[in-house]
Protein backbone atom coordinates (compact mmCIF):
# COMPACT_ATOMS: atom_id res chain seq x y z
CA UNK A 1 0.00 0.00 0.00
CA UNK A 2 1.32 3.76 -0.92
CA UNK A 3 2.06 4.68 2.23
CA UNK A 4 0.88 8.17 1.69
CA UNK A 5 -2.52 7.64 2.20
CA UNK A 6 -3.47 7.50 5.42
CA UNK A 7 -6.54 5.54 6.70
CA UNK A 8 -8.10 6.66 9.83
CA UNK A 9 -11.62 4.37 11.57
CA UNK A 10 -13.88 5.91 13.57
CA UNK A 11 -15.05 3.32 16.16
CA UNK A 12 -17.67 2.90 18.90
CA UNK A 13 -20.04 -0.28 20.02
CA UNK A 14 -22.46 2.47 21.57
CA UNK A 15 -24.62 3.83 19.12
CA UNK A 16 -25.51 7.86 19.12
CA UNK A 17 -22.30 9.15 19.63
CA UNK A 18 -21.58 10.95 16.91
CA UNK A 19 -19.82 8.73 14.95
CA UNK A 20 -21.04 9.16 11.86
CA UNK A 21 -20.75 12.99 11.90
CA UNK A 22 -17.30 13.01 13.45
CA UNK A 23 -16.39 10.88 9.85
CA UNK A 24 -18.13 13.86 7.88
CA UNK A 25 -16.86 16.35 9.35
CA UNK A 26 -13.17 15.35 9.28
CA UNK A 27 -13.80 13.98 5.45
CA UNK A 28 -15.39 17.58 4.98
CA UNK A 29 -12.51 19.63 6.50
CA UNK A 30 -9.85 17.28 4.62
CA UNK A 31 -11.49 17.57 1.28
CA UNK A 32 -12.02 21.70 1.56
CA UNK A 33 -8.48 22.19 2.81
CA UNK A 34 -7.22 20.09 -0.79
CA UNK A 35 -6.79 16.20 0.25
CA UNK A 36 -8.29 13.86 -1.58
CA UNK A 37 -10.51 12.08 0.41
CA UNK A 38 -11.94 8.83 0.65
CA UNK A 39 -14.93 7.97 3.15
CA UNK A 40 -16.05 4.08 3.77
CA UNK A 41 -19.33 3.43 4.99
CA UNK A 42 -19.15 0.09 6.95
CA UNK A 43 -22.11 0.21 9.37
CA UNK A 44 -24.65 -1.91 8.16
CA UNK A 45 -27.61 1.13 9.92
CA UNK A 46 -25.57 3.18 6.59
CA UNK A 47 -25.76 6.35 8.19
CA UNK A 48 -22.77 7.67 6.37
CA UNK A 49 -24.30 6.19 2.99
CA UNK A 50 -28.02 8.26 4.07
CA UNK A 51 -25.85 11.05 4.94
CA UNK A 52 -25.08 11.62 1.06
CA UNK A 53 -28.85 10.97 -0.13
CA UNK A 54 -28.51 7.44 -0.72
CA UNK A 55 -30.80 5.11 0.69
CA UNK A 56 -28.68 1.96 1.84
CA UNK A 57 -31.44 -0.42 1.21
CA UNK A 58 -31.93 -0.15 -2.24
CA UNK A 59 -28.01 1.10 -3.59
CA UNK A 60 -27.17 -1.76 -6.19
CA UNK A 61 -23.54 -1.06 -6.25
CA UNK A 62 -21.43 -0.61 -2.42
CA UNK A 63 -18.89 -1.84 -0.74
CA UNK A 64 -20.94 -5.20 0.05
CA UNK A 65 -20.08 -5.99 -3.75
CA UNK A 66 -15.76 -5.65 -2.70
CA UNK A 67 -16.90 -8.35 -0.38
CA UNK A 68 -18.48 -10.45 -2.19
CA UNK A 69 -15.69 -10.19 -5.37
CA UNK A 70 -12.99 -10.91 -2.84
CA UNK A 71 -14.57 -13.91 -1.83
CA UNK A 72 -14.47 -15.58 -5.62
CA UNK A 73 -12.01 -17.73 -6.68
CA UNK A 74 -10.26 -15.17 -8.47
CA UNK A 75 -10.63 -12.63 -6.47
CA UNK A 76 -10.94 -8.71 -7.09
CA UNK A 77 -10.76 -6.64 -4.47
CA UNK A 78 -10.74 -3.22 -7.13
CA UNK A 79 -13.21 -1.01 -5.07
CA UNK A 80 -13.25 1.95 -8.40
CA UNK A 81 -16.71 1.10 -9.80
CA UNK A 82 -18.68 1.03 -6.45
CA UNK A 83 -16.89 4.61 -5.33
CA UNK A 84 -19.29 7.80 -5.83
CA UNK A 85 -18.20 11.10 -6.05
CA UNK A 86 -20.02 13.57 -3.60
CA UNK A 87 -20.91 17.05 -5.08
CA UNK A 88 -18.01 18.51 -2.93
CA UNK A 89 -14.56 18.46 -4.84
CA UNK A 90 -12.03 16.05 -3.45
CA UNK A 91 -14.75 14.23 -1.41
CA UNK A 92 -15.93 10.52 -2.40
CA UNK A 93 -17.96 7.52 -0.84
CA UNK A 94 -17.55 4.16 -0.84
CA UNK A 95 -21.45 3.61 0.75
CA UNK A 96 -22.78 0.66 2.14
CA UNK A 97 -25.65 -1.62 1.59
CA UNK A 98 -27.97 -3.02 4.60
CA UNK A 99 -26.72 -6.28 2.88
CA UNK A 100 -23.54 -6.00 4.29
CA UNK A 101 -25.23 -6.93 7.94
CA UNK A 102 -25.70 -10.67 6.25
CA UNK A 103 -21.61 -10.99 6.33
CA UNK A 104 -21.33 -12.27 9.30
CA UNK A 105 -23.37 -15.38 8.84
CA UNK A 106 -21.37 -15.68 5.55
CA UNK A 107 -17.97 -15.80 6.96
CA UNK A 108 -17.94 -19.52 6.91
CA UNK A 109 -18.19 -20.27 3.79
CA UNK A 110 -16.41 -16.96 2.17
CA UNK A 111 -12.91 -17.65 4.34
CA UNK A 112 -11.22 -15.40 5.85
CA UNK A 113 -12.54 -11.96 5.05
CA UNK A 114 -10.68 -10.19 7.85
CA UNK A 115 -8.31 -8.67 5.07
CA UNK A 116 -10.92 -6.99 2.49
CA UNK A 117 -11.04 -3.42 2.87
CA UNK A 118 -6.88 -3.21 3.62
CA UNK A 119 -6.62 -5.72 -0.19
CA UNK A 120 -9.56 -2.87 -1.65
CA UNK A 121 -7.86 0.19 -0.01
CA UNK A 122 -4.24 -1.06 -1.41
CA UNK A 123 -5.96 -0.57 -5.24
CA UNK A 124 -7.07 3.35 -4.50
CA UNK A 125 -3.97 4.03 -2.11
CA UNK A 126 -2.80 6.56 -5.32
CA UNK A 127 -6.16 7.79 -5.89
CA UNK A 128 -6.54 9.46 -2.42
CA UNK A 129 -4.59 11.27 0.60
CA UNK A 130 -7.00 10.29 3.15
CA UNK A 131 -9.54 7.32 3.91
CA UNK A 132 -11.82 7.50 6.60
CA UNK A 133 -13.83 4.09 7.37
CA UNK A 134 -17.02 4.93 9.64
CA UNK A 135 -16.87 1.35 11.29
CA UNK A 136 -19.66 -1.01 12.49
CA UNK A 137 -20.68 -1.22 16.32
CA UNK A 138 -20.89 -4.58 16.39
CA UNK A 139 -17.68 -6.65 16.66
CA UNK A 140 -17.96 -9.01 13.93
CA UNK A 141 -16.51 -9.16 10.20
CA UNK A 142 -17.23 -5.57 9.33
CA UNK A 143 -15.38 -4.09 12.55
CA UNK A 144 -12.53 -6.50 12.14
CA UNK A 145 -12.04 -5.12 8.57
CA UNK A 146 -11.90 -1.69 10.09
CA UNK A 147 -9.66 -2.31 13.01
CA UNK A 148 -7.33 -3.99 10.62
CA UNK A 149 -7.13 -1.49 7.78
CA UNK A 150 -6.53 1.73 9.34
CA UNK A 151 -3.10 3.74 10.58
CA UNK A 152 -5.31 5.36 13.23
CA UNK A 153 -8.28 5.08 15.41
CA UNK A 154 -10.59 7.78 16.67
CA UNK A 155 -13.21 6.65 19.68
CA UNK A 156 -16.12 9.15 19.55
CA UNK A 157 -18.06 9.18 23.12
CA UNK A 158 -20.47 11.06 24.55
CA UNK A 159 -20.15 12.78 27.60
CA UNK A 160 -22.68 11.03 29.80
CA UNK A 161 -22.02 8.38 32.53
CA UNK A 162 -24.04 5.45 30.15
CA UNK A 163 -21.62 5.94 27.50
CA UNK A 164 -18.89 6.33 29.50
CA UNK A 165 -19.64 2.36 30.48
CA UNK A 166 -19.44 1.20 27.15
CA UNK A 167 -15.77 2.85 26.58
CA UNK A 168 -14.37 -0.37 28.19
CA UNK A 169 -16.02 -2.43 26.29
CA UNK A 170 -14.25 -0.69 22.87
CA UNK A 171 -11.15 -0.40 24.29
CA UNK A 172 -10.96 -3.44 25.47
CA UNK A 173 -12.21 -4.67 21.78
CA UNK A 174 -9.75 -2.22 19.99
CA UNK A 175 -6.96 -3.91 21.97
CA UNK A 176 -7.84 -7.62 21.49
CA UNK A 177 -8.16 -7.14 17.88
CA UNK A 178 -4.87 -4.81 17.79
CA UNK A 179 -3.09 -7.15 19.16
CA UNK A 180 -2.82 -9.49 15.81
CA UNK A 181 -1.17 -6.77 14.17
CA UNK A 182 2.98 -6.37 14.19
CA UNK A 183 2.64 -2.35 14.93
CA UNK A 184 -1.19 -1.22 16.53
CA UNK A 185 -2.19 1.77 15.61
CA UNK A 186 -2.73 4.35 17.83
CA UNK A 187 -6.23 5.43 19.28
CA UNK A 188 -8.06 8.32 20.26
CA UNK A 189 -11.09 8.95 22.78
CA UNK A 190 -12.64 12.00 21.11
CA UNK A 191 -15.16 13.41 23.55
CA UNK A 192 -18.64 14.53 21.65
CA UNK A 193 -21.66 16.18 22.59
CA UNK A 194 -20.12 18.20 25.19
CA UNK A 195 -22.09 20.55 27.06
CA UNK A 196 -20.32 22.41 29.87
CA UNK A 197 -23.10 23.91 31.36
CA UNK A 198 -23.85 20.48 33.14
CA UNK A 199 -21.98 18.92 36.27
CA UNK A 200 -22.20 15.36 34.23
CA UNK A 201 -20.53 16.58 31.10
CA UNK A 202 -17.81 17.75 32.90
CA UNK A 203 -17.46 15.03 35.56
CA UNK A 204 -17.34 12.65 32.64
CA UNK A 205 -15.18 13.99 30.51
CA UNK A 206 -12.72 14.57 33.82
CA UNK A 207 -13.37 10.78 34.21
CA UNK A 208 -12.02 10.20 30.95
CA UNK A 209 -8.77 12.06 30.67
CA UNK A 210 -8.37 10.71 34.52
CA UNK A 211 -8.48 7.00 33.19
CA UNK A 212 -7.03 7.34 29.79
CA UNK A 213 -4.62 10.09 30.18
CA UNK A 214 -2.27 9.13 27.32
CA UNK A 215 -5.56 8.23 24.40
CA UNK A 216 -8.57 10.99 25.75
CA UNK A 217 -8.11 14.32 23.81
CA UNK A 218 -7.74 16.74 25.87
CA UNK A 219 -10.05 19.14 23.89
CA UNK A 220 -14.21 18.43 22.83
CA UNK A 221 -16.74 19.01 20.55
CA UNK A 222 -19.63 20.75 21.77
CA UNK A 223 -23.36 20.18 21.00
CA UNK A 224 -23.96 22.23 18.18
CA UNK A 225 -27.36 22.49 16.24
CA UNK A 226 -25.44 23.57 13.41
CA UNK A 227 -23.96 19.84 13.14
CA UNK A 228 -27.95 18.65 12.85
CA UNK A 229 -28.78 21.13 10.21
CA UNK A 230 -25.93 20.03 8.11
CA UNK A 231 -26.73 16.75 8.17
CA UNK A 232 -30.46 17.56 7.47
CA UNK A 233 -28.93 18.58 3.68
CA UNK A 234 -26.12 16.31 3.51
CA UNK A 235 -23.75 18.81 3.46
CA UNK A 236 -20.53 18.45 5.43
CA UNK A 237 -20.78 20.92 9.01
CA UNK A 238 -17.56 22.44 7.67
CA UNK A 239 -18.97 23.42 4.51
CA UNK A 240 -22.14 24.44 5.71
CA UNK A 241 -21.27 26.52 8.33
CA UNK A 242 -17.33 26.68 8.69
CA UNK A 243 -17.69 29.28 11.75
CA UNK A 244 -19.42 27.11 13.52
CA UNK A 245 -18.32 26.06 17.55
CA UNK A 246 -18.25 22.02 16.64
CA UNK A 247 -16.49 23.49 13.44
CA UNK A 248 -13.66 24.92 14.93
CA UNK A 249 -13.71 21.72 17.55
CA UNK A 250 -13.14 19.36 14.57
CA UNK A 251 -10.60 21.73 13.17
CA UNK A 252 -8.42 21.79 15.99
CA UNK A 253 -8.92 17.72 16.22
CA UNK A 254 -7.55 17.65 12.33
CA UNK A 255 -4.29 19.81 13.41
CA UNK A 256 -3.50 17.60 15.59
CA UNK A 257 -4.19 14.28 13.66
CA UNK A 258 -1.61 15.93 11.14
CA UNK A 259 0.50 17.06 13.00
CA UNK A 260 0.41 13.28 14.33
CA UNK A 261 0.50 12.12 10.91
CA UNK A 262 3.18 14.14 9.47
CA UNK A 263 5.78 13.30 12.67
CA UNK A 264 4.96 9.89 12.02
CA UNK A 265 6.38 10.29 8.67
Amino acid sequence: MNKDMKIWAVSNQKGGVGKTTTVVSLGGLLSSWGYKTLLVDLDPHGSLTSYFKHNPDTIKLSVYNVFQNASRKHKDFNPRPYILKTEFPELSILPASTAIATLDRQVASLGGMGLVISNALAEVADDYDFVIIDSSPMLGVLMVNALAACDYLLVPVTTEYLALQGLDKIINTIKMVFKSRKTPPGFKIIPTMFDKRTKAAMGCRASVLEKYPENAWDQYIPIDTKLREASSLGVPASIYDSTSKAVSSYSNLLDELLEKNASNG
